[in-house]
């Protein structure tokens, strides 16, 4: 049995032992790097983590108490483009992969999107040969409406990302 809930400072050192995995695991996925976050403090990464009205981050703990899962939600806070948020970041631990947690993850994720007010939009970005991610934002009723070439550059590759958005 799967738990989610939404992670809070207390969290820090099981969030940086996944997110560093996430990163070094892998690195073509994320805009991050390994090396630059593995500089972070517990403090400082606390910190991050600690949920505020428009950002929150989502842990999958396993039957064991281990964080199989993250995923962030963040919205903008500009006037004109408050009806927008943006999913960064969601990564499941590969032993645990395939047993739907990515999937349980951005549904309660949307669930809480659907209750904030005047939200209308949910963006996000995913590496464009990452087809079972794809596979699952389409799942929930993302659409792709655009492509960026070479959004990425790591080890001298280029990655193109995909956008794409889910209307609430």
């Amino acid at each position: 049995m799967m738990a989610i809930r939404i992670l809070n400072k207390s969290d820090a050192k099981l969030y940086q032992e996944v997110r560093l995995s996430a990163l070094k695991n892998n690195p073509e996925a994320f805009g991050s790097t390994y090396e630059r976050e593995a500089q972070f403090s517990l403090e400082f990464v606390a910190e991050r983590l600690a949920p505020v009205k428009d950002k929150f981050v989502l842990g999958a703990f396993d039957y064991n108490g281990s964080l199989a899962g993250i995923v962030t939600f963040m919205r903008e806070n500009s006037l004109k483009t408050r009806h927008k948020a943006n999913v960064y970041g969601l990564y499941v631990a590969p032993d645990t992969r395939g047993q739907g947690i990515g999937k349980s993850l951005m549904i309660e994720l949307i669930k809480k999107a659907k209750n904030m007010d005047d939200l209308e939009q949910i963006n996000l970005t995913v590496v464009s040969d990452n087809h079972s991610a794809k596979m699952l934002y389409k799942s929930l009723g993302f659409e792709i409406y655009g492509i960026e070439r070479n959004a990425l550059k790591y080890n001298g590759q280029y990655f193109s990302e995909d956008l794409m958005v889910l209307t609430i």
